[in-house]
Order: structure tokens, then sequence, then C-alpha cells
């Protein structure tokens, strides 16, 4: 197979043998473009009855607390569950009280459905800048979930949790469990089917993905991390360049002289010693691995929800 060699300008470094401003080395350019790369992860996913959940199991393990369900009985306790850093409710402005509490929430929320397949919660999970220090995550997970709120009349009950011990350890993530009615002074009223429809769903979810990387972006900035986040997958960026995904992959049709083909050489022996310097092949392979590392968690939680739950 064909290898792209592709030519990249840099900033200037000051070298430390010599103190002149020189080019960074292979593996200091490859540092700096892993480095550069913050996790962009946002899904929207449902709580529903026909899948065996329900909302008030949910919350009680997001939280890490025990809850029981008044509709069928059944005590949720998930207090052995660990890694939960914060856990708090953002309610619509004048919600009453019930509505900033976490069982009588769930529990209104399981009252108001009446179908045996019924979506009783709605979830979105944020994977948070690994960059920033912990009350500025948490902070951001407020932001977001005050978003949510604000659009859509709902409660949101947030938690979040760090990465879990056999996963990777950049992957600070917060879950936002919101109801999926609108909450007024009598309590929930109609149901929020605009994420649901076929036609508004998925550009109201556009929308938030990219409200979150703008929130999560002016959050770096804030910090002065140089590290950024972009919702758009990398297919989707160069389309609006006007850049062919193809031309990564196409070597040029230029005549090489001895000296181009040693520095060829040269260069095909580092990246095969992983020293690529192609920053930008660098940055989408570790968005990438971060994107796969953000799902096997999400996976793995999942089949810690079913397991961890402690007697009925």
């Amino acid at each position: 197979m064909g290898v792209t060699l592709r030519t990249v300008v840099r900033s200037a470094h000051l070298c430390k043998p010599c103190g002149f401003a020189c080019d960074p080395s292979p593996r200091q350019a490859r540092k700096e473009a892993l480095a550069a790369v913050a996790i962009y992860h946002l899904s929207v996913k449902t709580v529903s009855r026909s899948s065996g959940r329900s909302a008030v199991a949910a919350a009680a393990y997001r939280s890490g607390i025990r809850l029981a369900c008044e509709r069928d009985g059944r005590m949720h306790d998930y207090t052995r569950k660990r890694g939960v850093v914060e856990s708090f409710i953002v309610a619509p402005a004048g919600a009453e009280a019930w509505a900033l509490d976490r069982s009588a929430l769930w529990n209104r929320a399981e009252a108001a459905e009446t179908r045996k397949n019924s979506t009783v919660a709605r979830e979105y999970e944020l994977a948070l800048p690994a960059e920033l220090p912990e009350g500025e995550r948490v902070a951001l997970a407020r932001r977001f979930a005050e978003t949510v709120v604000e659009r859509f009349g709902v409660v949101a009950d947030v938690a979040l949790h760090e990465p879990h011990r056999e996963g990777d350890q950049r992957n600070w993530h917060a879950h936002i469990l919101t109801t999926t009615r609108v909450a007024n002074e009598n309590g929930l009223g109609d149901k929020t089917r605009e994420l649901d429809g076929r036609t508004t769903g998925p550009a109201l979810v556009e929308g938030l993905r990219e409200a979150w990387a703008e929130q999560v972006n002016a959050a770096l900035e804030r910090a002065r991390v140089t590290a950024r986040v972009d919702h758009r997958s990398f297919a989707r960026r160069d389309a609006e360049r006007g850049l062919d995904p193809r031309d990564r992959f196409r070597p040029p049709g230029v005549h090489l002289g001895p000296g181009a083909m040693a520095i060829e050489r040269r260069a095909a022996r580092e990246r095969m010693r992983g020293l690529s310097d192609d920053a930008g092949v660098m940055a989408r392979h570790r968005a990438k691995q971060l994107r796969g590392a953000s799902r096997r968690d999400a996976m793995r939680e999942e089949r810690s929800e079913r397991h961890l739950e402690g007697p009925k």
C-alpha cells in the first residue's frame, strides 16, 4: 500500500542543545498532535420500559444511591457503585419542591406513563475534558443541563463520573437524565416529542451537539488550554472546506530525485517506529481512539448497571 507524504508547517521551537529556533523532531510533533485533541462525545438515548428499564433505576444507578420505585414496588440499590463525583438536579425556574427531590421526581415520571412500552426518560451522555480541573467540569455539565432545561422545559438529573479503573483514564463523563415531559405547576405535563420526530429530531440533536462543542471550547479557552473539540465528523469538515477526503491517500504525481527519495525513506522508517510527521493524521488517530474508549466505557457502564444492583 502506498504511503502519502505531506509537508506540515509547524511553529519553530527553541532547541535546547543549540539555543536556536529549530523545526521540532517527529517525536515532538507527534506529542504535540496528541496533546492538541480533546475528547468530543455527546450521545442521546432513551430509557424505555420496552427494554426492561425504569427511570427510577437509571437515576439510582447514575447517582450511586438507593431508590424505591412506587410503580412496581422494587428497590433499586446502587450504593455499592463507585466513581460518582457529584450529582445534582437542574429544574426550570419556579419549579416545585418535588422537582428537586430525586425520588419524587422519577416516581412522578414513571406514574405519568401508562403504556408498557413508554419512554420514561431521556439521557444525554457527555465526555468531559480531562484537561479541566474538577470544578470546571462540574460547571460545564451544569451549563449544558441548563441549556437542555431552558430549551425543552424538562427537569435534568446530572451525575458526573470519573474514568473506569480499567478504562481510559481521560474519560471523565457526565450523564444527564431528563424527563420526557414538561415540568409545570401541576407536575409533568405534555410530552416533548420534538426529539423523537423524524424531521425535527436530527436537527435538534445536531444543534445540541454544536452547543456542547461551543461550551467545551469556551471552557478550554478560559482555562488557557490549547486543545479544542469539534462536533463535526472529519468527512464533513473536509466537505465544508471543499476538500476531497481521498486526497489524504493519493500520492503526489511528482518525480523525486535521489535526495528527495532519501528523505522519503527516512520518513517511512520514522513512521514505522510510530513517529508520524503528519500532525493532522495523528490528531485524527487519537480522536478515533478516544471515541472508541468512550464507547467501550459506555458499554461497560451499561453492563454494570444491569449487574451491580443489590437484592430486591
